[in-house]
Order: C-alpha cells, then sequence, then structure tokens
C-alpha cells in the first residue's frame, strides 16, 4: 500500500492519512481551516471538558463548531467520569456536525490529571474502558434515533504508560478493544517525559502488531517534517500520522508532506507566504472572536509562524505586544507588500 492512502474509521472513509492533533490553544477553527486546505485529512478541536459541557458552558461549547473549509471533523472530550463522558457525547451530537468524538487519554496536564481524565486513565485500564464503552453507547442510541446520521465513531488517544516503569500502553489498546473503539491513536511518551525526551516507535510498531488490523492505529510524537511522517509510516506500520507541535505556525506541513509521500520531494514555502497565511488566520479569528482576543491569542502564534525567517527574533519581540491588525500589518509590512 502507497504510504499516502485513504483511512476507514468505523463508518467514516478519509482520503487521506495525515491529522492534525488536538492542540490547546492551536487547534482552532481557523487554524484547522488553513490545515484542510493545506492538505490535513482530518483535524481534531481543542480538548473540551465533559464537565463543563454538561454544565452548560457557552465557552466549552464554542470550542466545538466546525471549521469553514472542513467537511469531516472530530470533536475531543476529556473527563473522568464515564456517566458524565456520555452525557457530554449526547451533547457534542446534539450541538455539533462533527464525524467522530475522540477521547483524551494522553493529557500529561496536571489539571488534567487530577481530575482523573487524559494521562490518569494510563494507570486505570478499567476506568479507560468505562469510560470508552459509555461513550460508544451513547453514539450508537444517538444513532438509532437519527438514522439519518449514522454512527459516530468514537476513537481515543492514549500515552505509552504513566512512567518508564508503568508502560500499560497495551493494557489500554486491550481495554479500548473491548470497548469497541473504532480507532486508537498513540502519542509514545510517557506522562513523565511530558514533551520532553524521544517519542518510542517502537512500542508504535507493537501497538500496530498488537492491534492486528482490527482497527486503524494512528502516529504522534516526534513528526515534525515531511521526512519524519515518512519515516513513521514506514517504521512503524501506522494507518496515519497525527501532526501536533510540528503542525504550529505551519499548517503548510500537511501540503508538503503529502508532496514527499507522493513523489519524494516538496516545496517549501516562503516567508510572504507564511505571515500571509497568518494574516488569513487573524482574520478568521477576528470575525469570530473580535478584535482584541484574536488579536492577543495571535501572538503566539505569530510567534510560530515568523519561526526560521530572517530576522525573525526582532518581528517575536514586537509581536508578543500587538493588540490591533494594524499593529500587526506594521509589524509584518514588508511582508505584505
Amino acid at each position: 500500500m502507497a504510504l499516502y492512502h485513504s483511512v476507514k474509521i468505523g463508518n467514516l472513509t478519509l482520503d487521506g492519512n495525515l491529522f492534525l492533533a488536538p492542540i490547546a490553544g492551536y487547534s482552532d477553527r481557523a487554524f484547522r481551516s488553513l490545515c484542510v486546505e493545506n492538505g490535513a485529512s482530518y483535524c481534531t478541536t481543542e480538548m473540551v471538558s465533559a464537565e463543563a459541557l454538561t454544565r452548560g458552558s457557552q465557552k466549552t461549547a464554542a470550542l466545538m463548531a466546525r471549521a469553514p473549509s472542513e467537511k469531516a471533523y472530530a470533536v475531543q472530550i476529556f473527563g473522568g467520569n464515564a456517566d458524565v463522558m456520555a452525557e457530554a457525547a449526547k451533547i457534542v451530537l446534539e450541538t455539533t456536525e462533527c464525524t467522530s468524538i475522540d477521547i483524551n487519554g494522553g493529557c500529561p496536564v496536571p489539571k488534567i490529571i487530577k481530575s482523573g481524565a487524559g494521562s490518569s486513565l494510563t494507570r486505570d485500564p478499567d476506568l479507560l474502558y468505562a469510560i470508552v464503552s459509555s461513550v460508544k453507547k451513547a453514539a450508537e442510541s444517538y444513532a438509532a434515533l437519527h438514522p439519518e446520521r449514522g454512527n459516530v465513531p468514537v476513537t481515543i488517544k492514549i500515552r505509552s504508560g504513566w512512567d518508564a516503569s508503568h508502560l500499560t500502553w497495551k493494557e489500554c489498546a486491550a481495554a479500548a478493544l473491548e470497548a469497541r473503539a473504532d480507532a486508537i491513536t498513540i502519542h509514545a511518551r510517557t506522562r513523565a517525559q511530558g514533551y520532553e525526551g524521544k517519542a518510542d516507535w517502537g512500542i508504535q510498531r507493537q501497538l500496530v502488531e498488537f492491534v492486528g488490523g482490527k482497527i486503524p492505529v494512528f502516529g504522534s510524537g516526534d513528526a515534525f517534517s515531511p521526512e519524519s511522517a515518512k519515516a513513521m509510516l514506514e517504521q512503524t506500520g501506522v494507518d496515519g500520522v497525527m501532526f501536533a507541535r510540528g503542525a504550529m505556525g505551519n499548517p503548510f506541513l500537511f501540503k508538503k508532506t503529502v508532496q514527499y509521500l507522493k513523489y519524494g520531494r516538496y516545496d517549501d514555502e516562503t516567508a510572504d507566504e507564511r505571515i500571509k497565511t497568518g494574516f488569513r488566520e487573524l482574520e478568521l479569528n477576528v470575525q469570530e472572536k473580535g478584535e482584541k482576543n484574536a488579536c492577543m491569542q495571535m501572538r503566539k502564534k505569530f510567534c510560530a509562524y515568523s519561526s526560521g525567517i530572517k530576522g525573525g527574533a526582532l518581528l517575536r519581540k514586537q509581536v508578543v505586544s500587538a493588540d490591533t491588525i494594524e499593529e500587526y500589518r506594521r509589524i509584518f509590512a514588508v511582508y505584505l507588500e
């Protein structure tokens, strides 16, 4: 099979196998839209709190809307209570156009872990089973009432374990399979590693072998370039690559990786293209969030867009205090001509 290929997740068929991971503060509607335009096969929202969702949080609800260019997308939810997760899944299905629900079983952030969610699930495969099973049943119950939409797939993202002494990916994968998850993504780092050190792609390969083709397995961790994405696919046998930090300020990564997997080469974007794409993201965010909020949120994103371009360090010093579109235009004037 070619390295770049279609993927089937439950009853959902995707044209390709390059995905955008859920990234807090980055994978909002505007950025996901740009990633899709640049060749992303599928994107996932920022993670959504099941507890907040069931309490009617408007801020949480806003995270879940489909991006302008998305034909299909996933909403990711997190929580440590199976019943609350099921109720949240029902709300997601009732209020969004999502085509799958992803469960966060990998976030290493302390406040997420304290709630029994994220990487905490690596220590409790029984709870992981209960959560996946409850969300799966909620999706099936919704499908029974809305047959026109069909069964919305339920997927889960996990880590390799809590720490080097507690690698529980196999137990977690077995629990997810028993609960009838439709796909598994593994970030091959432990909770203790956070985002440091090296991802163990050997664990990805072992997971692929363990799952044995029953459902798709997607890989995450240290995929920062077309070359590394190709290497992951070749070395591990995963069905697709999920880009996370490598895509920050770099939606072009998808287009370049598609080119590389198909033709063995790719075209780099120019500095002008990077900055103009950043302005497109800014404009989309202004429409949704207003100028003040959009400009504040885009500070870190423009730092990413300006990474690697000549004079980028000076630009980033100015960006961190930009409050208006006009200030951004002044800072990047030379790239907007």
